[in-house]
């Protein structure tokens, strides 16, 4: 019994051993894939064609973003079906290094005008930041007879139809502020979807179009060099960039407001802790005096919040835009 007890005591020791070792190895994987993420570039999905507010956006905080990550995020733009084929790609993506920016128009808006989407908006995806809120402002191509908003819509009701305004798209930003408009001013004018941004200015800047409501980044050189008049601003306040323009406002329409707003997501799959770094980094990113002053010099206002508020953000917006679009009857192409 006393020869057998030192054997007893080192079989006992061995077992203890090895337990230890093999509830370690778990709480050990996670950190070290953890310190990994990124392992390569991560690509940012944007879900319009070059030349729009979503791009400048996206530019602004990938570079900043990547030096906090410390690689490369490019920017990869895929327009498309009102921006759900880059969803629907993100979505699906298992790479782990896929992101896609977020906006009202996927996010607040398709969710309500598709009677089906390949991919479900609240489930499929991660919300990560809130970036930056664009403007949206009313303009009109400079040969139109118009100086202000009120001209505007005088000019909207004598003559019903007869005007036009263009958008990026059904479902779209610029496509919500106008339906806003004609449906607080109770006027009729003609919707001309377009595939992007880029492609409806081309056309509004050659005078076939006659207005359009876009994110102020995309159109403010336009305006102060005169080929487009802007007649209203769809913030609360007017901006410092154009103090003589006024509000829809105070134009006649108390309590208006229309801002559009980018943010970052991530596919339901990306790990907690990824989705925490690059929120972090995102804070850092629209706190950092090299994206923030592109960004406030073409009247974008950065934000940079956390997944939580972010959630809840997109949650109050979905709210807002699913009345807006019942009662403007928005469908997609």
């Amino acid at each position: 019994m006393h020869a057998s007890e030192p054997i007893a005591r080192r079989a006992a020791l061995k077992a203890v051993t090895s337990l230890v070792a093999a509830s370690a190895f778990p709480v050990m994987v996670p950190a070290i894939a953890q310190a990994a993420w990124p392992s390569k570039p991560i690509r940012l999905l944007v879900p319009f064609a070059p030349g729009g507010s979503s791009e400048i956006v996206a530019r602004s905080a990938a570079n900043e973003i990547g030096k906090s990550l410390g690689q490369t995020v490019f920017v990869e733009n895929k327009p498309g079906a009102s921006g759900n084929i880059a969803m629907a790609e993100c979505a699906q993506s298992t790479d782990g290094h896929t992101l896609i920016l977020g906006h009202i128009g996927t996010f607040a808006v398709n969710p309500f005008i598709f009677d089906k989407l390949p991919f479900d908006t609240n489930k499929d995806f991660k919300p990560i930041s809130l970036l930056a809120k664009v403007p949206s402002l009313y303009v009109v191509h400079a040969d139109l007879p118009v100086k202000n908003l009120k001209e505007f819509i005088a000019l909207a009701k004598a003559k019903p139809g007869s005007l036009n305004y263009g958008s990026a798209g059904n479902g779209s930003a610029g496509h919500l502020a106008f339906e806003y408009l004609k449906m607080v001013s109770s006027t009729f004018v003609l919707h001309v979807p377009y595939r992007g941004t880029g492609p409806q200015l081309t056309d509004l800047l050659a005078g076939r179009l006659d207005a359009a409501s876009v994110g102020a980044p995309a159109i403010l050189a336009h305006i102060k060099s005169g080929k487009l008049r802007c007649i209203a601003t769809g913030t609360k306040d007017r901006l410092a960039q154009l103090p003589d323009v006024p509000t829809v406002a105070e134009s006649g329409y108390p309590g208006f407001e229309m801002t559009q707003w980018y943010g970052l997501n991530a596919p339901a799959n990306m790990p907690p802790e990824a989705v925490a770094k690059i929120a972090d980094a995102c804070a850092k990113a629209m706190k950092n005096p090299l994206a923030t002053e592109r960004l406030r010099g073409d009247t974008a206002q950065p934000v940079g919040d956390t997944p939580a508020q972010y959630a809840a953000f997109i949650k109050t917006e979905q709210a807002r835009w699913k009345q807006v679009t019942a009662r403007a009857s928005i469908k997609p192409d």
